[in-house]
């Protein structure tokens, strides 16, 4: 029989508001697209920076089984003791040796086989840590016995993420950007690597990513710093499917919901 998997990726959870969206309507989600596993990207999940031991547990408690990040994860340092002993929540995994937790993780699926997970940063606009090129590389014959793996590329360039992709399509199952919380319509499937440059973000969309507006035009029109409020209207959540079939690609399902479950985006990718 072959191996086929469904993972479903959540974008950038942003404060309070994300956290209400992913609540509310994950339980139907789960129940409608039947995935392995959900993974979700929690870096902003704690008032839109960062993440804590306690809202990790209420992510968990959602129907999210395996927490992702980026360069927000250290935002709060309470977060630090689960990073070193909890297979369920990832740092990007090009950060020097000695950060704490870890980049990389396998998930069981009863009675199927395991699903690899890495979480890796770019370094264009972002902190000059190590080559997430080389990382990856190191970290894969690590995964050798999983079945599928799934990459979360957090970065700000799309060109990065997009050579990140071109070096690696054929290795691996997926490769789905993070960070610029704005879903991408690039979606697709080379050698049986999905690909898509940014998955969206999961929160308040009547916002700038997430942020009330007020207090971003604020620090562009004066250039002084300026405390963020997570937004609360129009709430969405941005994630998507994939079919995974003998640790290939088959399906893309890119989308968006509302907070009444009215789908806003479905495209899809296949081969």
């Amino acid at each position: 029989m072959p191996n086929r998997y469904k993972i479903l990726f959540i974008g950038d959870i942003v404060g309070k508001s994300g956290r209400k969206i992913v609540k509310e309507l994950l339980p139907t989600i789960r129940n409608q697209y039947s995935p392995d596993v959900v993974i979700a990207n929690g870096e902003n999940s704690a008032n839109g920076k960062g993440l804590t031991p306690k809202i990790a547990k209420e992510l968990y408690n959602t129907g999210v089984n395996i927490l992702t990040s980026g360069n927000h994860i250290w935002n709060r340092s309470e977060i630090f003791e689960d990073l070193n002993n909890s297979d369920k929540i990832l740092r990007p995994n090009n950060y020097p040796e000695g950060a704490p937790g870890k980049g990389i993780t396998k998930y069981d699926v009863s009675g199927k086989g395991r699903i690899g997970i890495i979480n890796t940063q770019g370094r264009i606009f972002l902190q000059s840590i190590d080559c997430p090129f080389r990382k990856t590389e190191k970290d894969l014959k690590k995964l050798e016995d999983c079945d599928a793996i799934f990459i979360d590329m957090h970065g700000e360039a799309t060109s990065e993420k997009k050579a990140y992709f071109y070096y690696f399509k054929g290795k691996v199952s997926a490769i789905i950007g993070t960070h610029t919380h704005v879903q991408t319509t690039d979606g697709v499937i080379l050698d049986g690597t999905a690909y898509l440059s940014d998955v969206g973000m999961t929160g308040a969309f009547d916002s700038i990513i997430g942020v009330e507006y007020s207090t971003v035009i604020d620090r562009f029109l004066y250039g002084t710093p300026t405390r963020f409020t997570v937004a609360q209207n129009d709430l969405r959540m941005d994630f998507v499917v994939l079919d995974i079939k003998d640790s290939k690609c088959i399906s893309l399902q890119i989308l968006e919901y509302d907070l009444n479950g009215n789908k806003i985006v479905d495209m899809q990718r296949g081969i």
